[in-house]
């Protein structure tokens, strides 16, 4: 019997609320499936199964606040052994819903757009759905839309509610005081000539559209993602020692609109092409800003990237979001006085920092990986 655990979602995040299963007992399901819908301070995320088999037993109801680590579901090999009665808890909430169902007045059509969990507390409050205006992607009504619609004294029965940005303020803000309290921090930096790598960009988008265009973002986060396989010492986590990872999965930081920051992860970009890198920042920047990011997207991440280069920001010191040991900060690049040769020489350069774990590596490790980044980018051509 395999089991499905509260995942950790970050090194802020102690505790989770099952808003929604997707999946019912006898269920199959494979490796990626989304299978719940769990609240944090972060937002609404899916969570995804890592196994494959059938739905035994669900073992936490909606709704419920479990720690990190909480046994939820167990998954069997079989579908003989998947199809046993499940706990009682569940089938009472069957029997719950059955009788919502025939004491309510309210139907819901089936041609209103709504989520799953929106049409549950439409039928158990009593909303007409076919009177709210959904703001979820494609008119889509959504759980926070029917909470809109229901009376402030149900919905805040005692206190109000801290808003997104709050929540993940004060997420960010554990995340930051946990590193800042338990990581004993080393930091490094180096300029780097960006001339080859602009120039080579600018040629590859000669045959790209306007949409296919890259950014030198992307050439930044290949050259990391390799130099990594060159030093993966700094590829990893800490957690009683040094773990390090084989894949390497680039944890890239998102400023939101509303304040606040999220670092969902970009999986194997030692293995992505320039291009497949562009279409991932491409698809994950609005979905990070939408709050639609997958669990795997927030908890895989070996090592961070943060790139202020749009901010005009010349230099950046970043803090370790652990349990990961490293991250790397990008400045902006800018025309600088450059000596090669013992010729002196104007070019574009960017300064590039290292935040590393002392307790993981030391400066000539980090001095390795900095190098390391250097030479990839020298060489656009390659990467």
């Amino acid at each position: 019997m395999i089991e499905f655990n509260m995942p950790s979602l970050g090194a802020d995040m102690e505790a989770g609320t099952l808003r929604e299963w997707l999946v019912k007992p006898g269920d199959k399901v494979k490796r990626g499936d989304i299978i719940a819908i769990v609240e944090t301070q972060k937002g609404l995320i899916d969570i995804e199964v890592f196994e494959e088999g059938f739905i035994n037993r669900l073992l936490i109801k909606e709704d419920e606040k479990v720690p990190v680590g909480t046994l939820m579901a167990l998954i069997a090999d079989g579908k003989e052994e998947a199809i046993k009665p499940a706990l009682p808890i569940l089938e009472k909430e069957a029997v719950k819903e059955k009788v919502i169902e025939k004491i309510t007045p309210v139907t819901i059509p089936r041609t209103v757009k709504a989520s799953p969990l929106a049409r549950r507390i439409a039928v158990e409050k009593g909303i007409d759905l076919t009177t709210i205006k959904g703001t979820g992607e494609g008119g889509v009504i959504t759980k926070e839309d029917v909470e809109k619609a229901i009376a402030p004294k149900e919905l805040l029965p005692a206190e109000k509610k801290p808003t997104a940005t709050e929540n993940i303020r004060m997420a960010v803000a554990a995340a930051m005081s946990k590193s800042n309290r338990e990581i004993p921090h080393y930091y490094l930096q180096t300029k780097i000539d960006m001339s080859h790598a602009l120039a080579w960009l600018a040629e590859a988008n000669k045959t790209r559209t306007i949409k296919q265009r890259l950014l030198p973002v992307v050439l930044l986060i290949k050259a990391v993602a390799k130099a990594l396989t060159e030093v993966p010492e700094l590829n990893g986590y800490w957690q009683n020692g040094f773990q390090q990872k084989s894949d390497i999965n680039i944890g890239f930081a998102i400023s939101l609109r509303t304040g606040g920051v999220m670092i969902p992860a970009i999986h194997n970009a030692d293995k992505k092409t320039p291009d497949e890198l562009m279409q991932a920042l491409n698809d994950i920047i609005p979905r990070t800003r939408a709050m639609k990011l997958k669990s795997s997207e927030l908890s895989e991440s070996t090592i961070t990237i943060t790139s202020l280069g749009e901010g005009n920001v010349e230099l950046v010191y970043g803090v370790i979001y652990p349990p990961q040991v490293a991250l790397v900060g990008f400045g902006c690049i800018m025309e600088q006085p450059w000596t090669e040769h013992g010729m002196l020489d104007v070019r574009p350069a960017i300064t590039v920092t290292l935040a590393a774990d002392h307790r993981a590596t030391d400066g000539t490790t980090g001095s390795r990986l900095l190098m390391a980044i250097n030479n990839h980018l020298q060489k656009p051509d390659m990467l």
